[in-house]
């Protein structure tokens, strides 16, 4: 019988091909993919500016590196002048296992090795950020993989639209969701080029039951355009007074965000 037994290089590079397809969502998962967005709620241009550098110079780098790709990092348009400044990362699975393969990796200290950032190294009363806010949600059916948006205006000059539709109930929320869905809101924004990068359940956050999406456009002046051209529409105007989808949504939250000159799109 010949020797099975591989080379200690080959079995090193096989190692290696099976830690990084742990991670990848490079191929698109066919249930849908699920997504962590990470909210990192800062009170000072300082703690702002060293999660940022952190984000940009260590975090991407090892989610990169790792194989996840299409890692969306955005900034509040009122930064500047709000109290609570935030940057939010969102971040494309292509499963469960792939999420628990990572938070494993941050759990072992194998994903980030060495950092002596600001961030990592800061002391008690000098903290990064005031609190860290995580949503982790499923993909919705009509829109099973994120999707990077078209658009031609510089990243600076982007306004990326995130909202968040509580339900009143879960009956009255699993409604909302399938007005998205078998109702055609997700058509109707597609139809309309509202460069749609994801629409998803929360399945575990701090406002229950929630669903999310985002929304992408040039500028501010093209975004208004388009929400008029929404609520004048045929079919917006039909789905909306249906019974069946009457006061599902007890609160509605909208983000209006720039994407950072780091982030994926």
């Amino acid at each position: 019988m010949k020797n099975q037994c591989l080379p200690p290089v080959t079995l090193l590079l096989s190692f290696l091909l099976l830690l990084n397809s742990s991670f990848t969502t490079a191929v698109k998962s066919p249930g849908g993919e699920y997504y962590q967005l990470t909210t990192y709620h800062c009170k000072s241009a300082d703690q702002l500016a060293v999660t940022s550098s952190y984000l940009k110079n260590t975090w991407l780098p090892a989610l990169h590196k790792s194989g996840l790709i299409n890692i969306g990092v955005f900034s509040s348009i009122d930064n500047d002048t709000a109290t609570d400044k935030r940057l939010y990362v969102l971040i494309p699975f292509a499963s469960l296992q792939k999420y628990e393969a990572l938070m494993n990796a941050l759990t072992a200290g194998t994903l980030i090795k060495n950092d002596s950032s600001a961030y990592t190294s800061a002391a008690y009363d000098k903290k990064p950020f005031e609190r860290t806010e995580i949503t982790l949600l499923k993909a919705f059916k009509d829109m099973l993989h994120l999707e990077k948006p078209s658009l031609t205006a510089p990243l600076a000059e982007r306004v990326y639209e995130l909202r968040s539709y509580e339900g009143p109930s879960e009956r009255l929320y699993r409604q909302k969701v399938k007005m998205f869905n078998d109702g055609g809101e997700v058509t109707l924004f597609k139809r309309l080029n509202f460069n749609a990068v994801f629409y998803a359940e929360v399945l575990s956050g701090s406002h229950m039951p929630n669903l999310m999406y985002m929304t992408t456009f040039n500028s501010k002046a093209e975004r208004d355009e388009h929400w008029k051209n929404f609520v004048a529409d045929s079919v917006w105007k039909r789905i909306s007074t249906e019974q069946q989808y009457l006061n599902t949504v007890s609160k509605a939250d909208i983000f209006f965000l720039h994407p950072t000159d780091y982030s994926d799109y």
